[in-house]
């Protein structure tokens, strides 16, 4: 991993990565450059727009891209125990760290505290950008292979009043959250109440079109009703009438029949009006004793001033009025 340049008399006598070889160091230098990649840690300060300090930290991932252009501009020569004779890589990193801060205060002048702490992606890109952009750095042969930034950071004292505020801030999200919440549950709890009220509305309006179809219904019945009991009354009053009409019919009928029956009798009996009863009797040939008895008898009591005493025992009358029969 690094790349040797064997300087003889001050020309380049051999080079490349790995070399193995033997020298005379009177008249030789040996140049021993790192190939490998390098994290190099950084950390300044820089002024934001509102007028304050933020610290800003991080590293760049580089390695040497052209070792003999880095060779040309910086010193790697080794001692003959492999000690470097003069301490370049950090006059190196100091330049790349130099090249970043540079590309780095342009972007951070531009912009507000709070906006610099939450700008560590777009620092990464700046500082980025600048270096493969620096002539600086592409004359020392290097190649940026990233930035990366670990923390951006105010002063304790703006830490503490941007902690303070945020931690106001999210208070008042919290309030606002629980106003919200209960404003939300209140907003809920109005339109259950609402919607309570509207059915209690739709059922006392269902109850008001049940009440109306009854009483219609009721109306409507008594009207019927009073349709039958006028039809009743009608039909009450026409076979009234009509037994009416039968009762004087019926009248008539039987003084005819009574008027006929009147004449009949008057007609049959009008030959006997002007006979004596006796004659009657006489013609009626009645040959029962007993009403002949019954006849001497009633000559007996019409003439019973010409007659003296009449003496009638109690067999006599009891043999008259009892047969042997016992019919009377």
């Amino acid at each position: 991993m690094t790349y040797v340049l064997h300087y003889k008399n001050g020309n380049i006598n051999r080079e490349g990565r790995g070399l193995s070889f033997f020298y005379f160091a009177p008249n030789s230098s040996i140049v021993a450059i790192p190939m490998g990649s390098n994290d190099l840690p950084f950390i300044f300060s820089e002024t934001t727009n509102d007028y304050q300090t933020v610290s800003i930290q991080g590293q760049i991932s580089y390695k040497v891209g052209s070792p003999k252009t880095l060779a040309d501009n910086l010193d790697f020569t080794v001692t003959d125990g492999g000690q470097y004779k003069k301490n370049d890589s950090e006059k190196l990193n100091q330049r790349i760290v130099n090249e970043a801060q540079t590309a780095t205060a342009s972007f951070i002048h531009g912009i507000t505290l709070k906006d610099a702490i939450r700008s560590a992606k777009k620092i990464e890109a700046n500082i980025t950008e600048g270096l493969k952009n620096s002539p600086a750095i592409n004359l020392l042969g290097i190649e940026i292979l990233g930035a990366s930034i670990l923390s951006i950071q105010a002063t304790p004292e703006m830490a503490r009043a941007l902690e303070t505020e945020t931690r106001e801030k999210l208070q008042q999200e919290a309030d606002q959250a629980i106003y919200e919440r209960r404003n939300f549950a209140v907003e809920q709890e109005r339109k259950i109440k609402e919607s309570e009220l509207n059915t209690e509305i739709a059922v006392e309006e269902k109850q008001k079109q049940i009440a109306e179809k009854k009483m219609e219904s009721d109306v409507q019945k008594a009207e019927n009703d009073r349709k039958l009991r006028e039809m009743q009354i009608s039909s009450d009053i026409a076979i009234e009438n009509q037994r009416k009409l039968l009762i004087e019919q019926k009248t008539a009928n039987d003084k005819k029949e009574a008027d006929t029956q009147g004449y009949i009798t008057e007609t049959t009996l009008k030959p006997y009006k002007d006979i004596d009863w006796k004659t009657l009797t006489a013609l009626h040939n009645n040959n029962d004793p007993k009403f002949n008895i019954s006849l001497a008898f009633r000559e007996l009591a019409e003439n019973a001033g010409k007659i003296g005493n009449v003496n009638i025992s109690p067999d006599l009358l009891d043999s008259i009025l009892n047969d042997k029969s016992g019919n009377r």
